[in-house]
Parts: structure tokens; sequence; C-alpha cells
């Protein structure tokens, strides 16, 4: 979810999910109430009985600790499918790494689409993402999703790419800039590569792309290890945001 939809949007959004909705071979409406939206739960619980859609993807702030035992109340069954941390860092305040002799980074117009596959697989494939929560999803589908969105974002945006002295791919990651934040969407390093510090200049690469004055991020809360990277980067919490599916009675 991006950082728009959740901190930015002023009302409750709903869309239908079309690309998912083939992937999984259900209807899928999404639903989210930005941190800004104001939207109170009548509101929410009026637009759940309006949809026809199989499943509801729904996202909320996690300080509206009485929703869900509302939205449970209703017709549909009630999945809570994990909570989102989004972080923030003013650009030109991270705590950048030292430079490494021989490595180098640029903005890429393109990257291999194999190379994008097994970066989506590695950083999300046993991540237990959202669509893990509810049996009607496919997790193997829902991997594919992710790679194809990977592919995409690649192709529309490029990618800050970090090589080694021999030129080789060790890290990536696509970014969307808007007028005021930079979002990054998509980053991780090679897994021969994880663990040597790549991270850290992977984002020191993406600093220097950005061209707004506020880089942003997000992650499942359950994914501390990224999430002390972003730390001790400087980047800091700013949001939560609670997922929850809200299944039709078959």
């Amino acid at each position: 979810m991006s950082w728009y939809d959740a901190l930015e949007a002023g009302e409750l959004t709903v869309r239908p999910s079309v690309e998912a909705a083939k992937r999984f071979d259900v209807s899928i409406d999404r639903m989210s109430v930005s941190a800004s939206a104001g939207t109170p739960l009548a509101e929410v619980l009026a637009a759940v009985e309006r949809s026809t859609a199989d499943v509801i993807v729904l996202r909320y702030p996690a300080r509206e600790t009485t929703w869900f035992s509302a939205l449970a109340s209703g017709p549909r069954q009630a999945l809570l499918a994990g909570t989102v941390v989004y972080w923030s860092l003013s650009v030109g305040k991270g705590r950048r790494p030292a430079p490494l002799a021989g490595f180098t980074t640029r903005v890429e117009e393109s990257a291999d689409d194999e190379l994008v596959d097994d970066l989506v697989a590695d950083i999300f494939g046993d991540s237990g993402n959202h669509y893990c929560a509810t049996p009607v999803f496919d997790r193997s589908r829902a991997l594919a999703g992710l790679q194809e969105w990977g592919r995409r974002r690649v192709a529309d945006t490029g990618a800050v790419v970090l090589r080694g002295p021999d030129r080789r791919v060790l890290a990536l990651a696509a970014i969307d800039r808007q007028s005021s934040w930079t979002e990054i969407e998509l980053a991780g390093v090679v897994p021969a590569e994880q663990g040597r510090g790549r991270y850290g200049h992977l984002l020191a690469a993406i600093e220097d792309a950005c061209t707004t004055r506020r880089l942003v991020v997000s992650a499942p809360a359950h994914q501390t290890g990224i999430q002390r990277v972003w730390a001790r980067y400087g980047f800091e919490p700013v949001h939560n945001m609670l997922t929850i599916h809200l299944v039709a009675a078959t």
C-alpha cells in the first residue's frame, strides 16, 4: 500500500483489485482509510455492506483498536492479515556507510527479469505477506503476483543499482518519485551478498537519486530485520496500518 494511500488520501477509498482477482479467481475489493482521512467507522461499515466482492482487503490505522470487533460482528468472516509500518527520512540526514572502492551505483533504465524475480522471491517469498492470511489466496500465486509487480515497476521507473568491482548486480531498488516524497517500493540485496552491509550502500544510492526532501518506505511489522537497518540509517517510524480480510459467506 502506497505512502499516499496510507497517510495522505483525504477520504475512504474503495476500488476493485482487477489484477489480483484474475490471479486468484475471486472478486476482490480494496478499501483503505488513511491516517489523515478522519473516516468514521460507520462509513466503513456502510462501504463493507455495499460491497459484493468475495473478499474485501481493508486497511486502516492501527490506532483504531475498536474497529476490528465491529467488523467481525458483521456477516463476513474477519481475518487479521498483518500490520504495515511506515518509515520516513529527511533526505540528506541518512547515516551513510563509508564508500567502497570499486563499487558503483546509478539509476539504470532496466534490469534483467530473472534477477528481479529472484530478488522478489528472496525478499518476499517466505515473508508471510497478507495474502497468506486467507485460504482462498494461493501462496504461490501471491509470489508470482509480486514478481510481476516488481518487473513492472522496474520497467516503468528503472532501478537504482549497486554493482561490485566485477560489474555484477549486488542490490537494486525501484523508487516512485512524487512531488513531496520519494517512496522505496522494492529494495533488496542478492542472497550471496546479504549480511555484508550492502543494503546501507543501496540506501545511500537511493538517497542520492532523490529529487524530493523526504524518503519513505514501508514493511510488514514482523520484518524486524530490515526495519533495524532502516533505523540505523536514520529512518523513523511514523505510522502503522492494520490489514484485515473480510470474506463473504459461502
